[in-house]
């Protein structure tokens, strides 16, 4: 069940109890969970905060820890699975669900009471009408109830040859009637099916959650600047992955800019002397630019690297244009960007703007906003995605996804900005590898069509590639190098899907999915990825809560493709 009034029927029924917070293993995740500590450190809540990375993760934690608690919040997970028939709980535990991911269970959606969705039910997202898809049980046992009553009567009928017209009639009519039911029941089921299908073929996503439970703080007056922040960290995170739509998106932000305009003026009107401000200002779709060099910055960008195709002799060149067209020195280019002259730093978005249609970037610029506290500390929202994502991305042997996910949340911190520049750092490394794959899979041919997607089968193993972030981060890059490339009309009409090897001793891989570049964020690879398991036999995983990602045997590769291909064809 939805519920709307989340003061109400969500806050205020935590205030004293014992919470646990389950979250999922992403960025908007945390920015989400990071705002409700401070909630929950303002009202004295106890909770407990436990990352997960899959339904597995998810059982395991509910299980450690269902003895103590009756409350159980989901952040970005859950939502689109049936969470009872998963966890199967005690009736008493209440289960809220904020979560990002579409479509909804309809099971969740339908519930009684036990699990509850936070906000509205949307009517963009046509869930389909509980009489559509739920029939009452009593109505599926009547035929067999009537057909036993014919069976039982059958012989009294025949009996009674002095009444043609008296029990032959009745038995008939209920035969007929019986029949009736047994078809609209049947046309019923076929109609259930369609819709279910209709509602549940793509996967997509919905509002940041971050977002959502900021204007729950800011409905109960205990928003501030912080909270706004990590809620904008929380939307870009969805910009710059590609999960929501620029249209979207554009009305996100001139929501989010009233909220800094009343936190702004709210502060001057108390006199608060505060060094926190957020300032509203188009951004590049250069990555990290103002904590790296301006060359390697186009470089390693994917848009500017994909329209300029910078992997290239001619597209290292047209670079170079670009750079005197704007009165950018190559030792300047070359230097950070804080160390440029002062005047070239400050004519720098000026000009790449006037220069950006001439070199087919039309969309190099897009509003965002940037947080300055101090004299020096100047960061994009963007930057703190770049930093975080690499951060969690930094999962190795030693170093457990847990630790990664809590240095994560700690780089939103202003008092742990040197967590932040680490993760600044490790991000240029990610994007570097990236951007030198693209160029190694390009050159080599190594993107094969097999007629309805493209796909790359990575043969080594790059510890970058081994998280679902940094495999879907290549893909995306990889798939818009392509189409920048292919003489192929349908190049950009066909989604990619890349598989990377993560454990090559037990021969398991990851495979990722990303839409066609021609398309908005929605995809189909969680019907198609379990169907083509089940139709090949090839032994998968879909274990992670982004359902274009799984797990798969390597040797099921070939198989799984296969499979793939002749059931798109």
């Amino acid at each position: 069940m939805f519920i709307a009034d989340l003061r109400k029927d969500f806050y205020q029924q935590l205030i004293g109890k014992r919470i646990l917070v389950l979250v999922n293993y992403d960025l908007d995740a945390i920015c989400t969970s990071k705002i409700l500590q401070a909630l929950f450190r303002c009202d004295n809540v106890i909770y407990s905060i436990v990352p997960i990375m899959g339904l597995t993760g998810m059982r395991r934690a509910y299980n450690e820890h269902k003895g103590d608690v009756r409350y159980v919040l989901l952040v970005n997970c859950g939502g689109c699975i049936d969470i009872v028939d998963v966890l199967q709980p005690e009736q008493d535990v209440v289960f809220f669900i904020c979560d990002s991911h579409r479509p909804y269970d309809v099971c969740n959606v339908y519930s009684d009471g036990q699990v509850r969705i936070l906000g509205e039910m949307n009517s963009s997202e046509n869930i389909p009408a509980f009489d559509d898809i739920f029939q009452d049980s009593d109505n599926e046992s009547n035929d067999e109830d009537d057909a036993g009553y014919d069976d039982d009567n059958a012989g009294s009928d025949s009996d009674e040859g002095t009444k043609p017209n008296g029990g032959g009639n009745n038995r008939i009519q209920r035969i007929e009637q019986r029949l009736l039911r047994r078809r609209e029941r049947k046309a019923w089921q076929e109609r259930r099916i369609t819709l279910m299908f209709e509602y549940s073929q793509y996967a997509y996503y919905g509002p940041s959650s971050a977002l959502s439970i900021f204007e729950l703080a800011w409905r109960m007056s205990k928003d501030s600047l912080d909270l706004l922040w990590w809620a904008i960290v929380g939307v870009t995170e969805q910009k710059l992955l590609g999960k929501v739509e620029s249209s979207s998106y554009t009305l996100l932000i001139e929501k989010i800019q009233s909220h800094v305009s009343r936190l702004t003026n709210k502060a001057s009107d108390q006199a608060i002397q505060t060094s926190v401000k957020i300032v509203f200002e188009s951004d590049l779709q250069l990555a990290l630019f103002r904590h790296w060099s301006v060359l390697d910055s186009l470089r390693y960008s994917y848009y500017p690297a994909c329209r300029l195709k910078l992997w290239t002799h001619r597209g290292d060149k047209q670079m170079n244009e670009l750079l005197v067209d704007m009165g950018l020195p190559l030792v300047q280019a070359k230097q950070t960007f804080n160390a440029m002259d002062l005047v070239l730093r400050k004519e720098f978005y000026e000009k790449i703007e006037k220069f950006a249609s001439k070199y087919n970037m039309p969309d190099v610029t897009y509003a965002s906003f940037v947080l300055q506290y101090g004299y020096r500390n100047r960061y994009s929202a963007a930057d703190y995605v770049y930093s975080m994502l690499a951060i969690l991305e930094s999962v190795r042997q030693d170093r457990l996804p847990e630790a990664c996910f809590l240095q994560s949340m700690d780089a939103l911190s202003r008092a742990k900005k040197a967590i932040l520049d680490e993760g600044i750092e490790m991000c240029k490394t990610l994007l570097t590898t990236i951007f030198k794959q693209v160029q190694t899979c390009l050159e080599l041919h190594q993107i094969r069509s097999a007629g309805p997607f493209l796909y790359l089968v990575l043969q080594e193993e790059v510890s970058f590639f081994s998280c679902p972030y940094g495999l879907m981060l290549l893909a995306r890059f990889l798939l818009r190098a392509h189409v920048a490339v292919s003489r192929n009309r349908r190049a950009q009409e066909l989604p990619l899907i890349a598989v990377a090897p993560i454990d090559l001793q037990s021969g398991i891989s990851l495979l990722a999915g990303v839409p066609p570049a021609c398309e908005d964020s929605r995809h189909f690879f969680a019907k198609a990825f379990e169907e083509a398991g089940n139709r090949s036999g090839a032994i998968i995983s879909q274990d992670f809560f982004e359902t274009a990602v799984i797990q798969i045997k390597q040797s099921d590769c070939t198989k799984f493709l296969d499979a793939l291909t002749v059931m798109l064809s």
